[in-house]
């Protein structure tokens, strides 16, 4: 009678939809676990999630749990339900997820009735994130009569700044931020000079205006002694 008892229960227990699956996660980064249900035809239910298959009943090492859609319980505020609870996606966000959390997990909805609750396993496994690569520019110039110049090679992390090649006068190679600083040496120096040439002319002229007048007067005075002598009579 128990063996006849148990192969019914099996029989029943296989009704219910049971479906496996498998996730790759990334160190470091969130990585959701899939489930899903028609909340049309069922409206919004019970579910939990376990770190275990689904069990006969409830969940297995229960980390999240809700109740006719309200979170009852929450192990660890990394565990959250970022979908849409009213359409029936209660997939499982791990954030920041670790090499501790790879394993089996269970979802199981409750959905009325005799053996009708839906199960969803999930085997989430943990890899690595791949490395982001330095970038590296190689810079090649050709020198005076042909010959070639020295090669620059720049590397430079996600958080540097590569300088635009500029080629000098000389066939080498550098910058954007040298050339720019060399010619704003150039223009400073320009600029000074036309301001001291003008300084200059400004004086020259200065001084020619002052010495002008002082030789006015001398000349006047010869010629009023030239018309003096030339009033004056002869007397025989």
């Amino acid at each position: 009678m128990r063996g006849l008892c148990a192969f019914i229960l099996s029989i029943l227990t296989q009704v219910s939809s049971e479906t496996s699956s498998g996730v790759i996660g990334l160190i470091g980064h969130n990585v959701t676990l899939p489930c899903r249900y028609d909340t049309q035809t069922y409206g919004v239910l019970s579910f939990c999630w376990g770190r275990e298959q689904v069990p006969r009943s409830k969940c297995s090492k229960t980390v999240l749990s809700s109740q006719d859609g309200a979170v009852e319980f929450r192990q660890s505020s990394r565990y959250q339900l970022l979908g849409r609870e009213t359409e029936g996606d209660i997939s499982l966000t791990i954030l920041d997820a670790q090499w501790s959390d790879g394993g089996v997990y269970g979802c199981r909805v409750e959905i009325p009735g005799w053996f009708n609750d839906h199960k969803v396993d999930t085997n989430l496994i943990m890899e690595e994130a791949p490395t982001e690569q330095p970038v590296t520019m190689d810079w090649t110039a050709a020198g005076i009569d042909g010959k070639q110049s020295e090669i620059w090679t720049t590397s430079a992390s996600m958080n540097e700044e590569v300088g635009d090649p500029v080629m000098d006068k000389f066939g080498g190679v550098k910058t954007a931020g040298d050339f720019m600083a060399s010619l704003e040496v150039g223009n400073i120096a320009r600029t000074g000079a036309i301001f001291f040439s003008t300084i200059i002319i400004i004086l020259f002229f200065i001084f020619r205006r002052r010495l002008q007048p002082e030789g006015r007067p001398q000349h006047l005075y010869n010629l009023a002694v030239e018309n003096t002598y030339e009033s004056v009579p002869m007397h025989g």
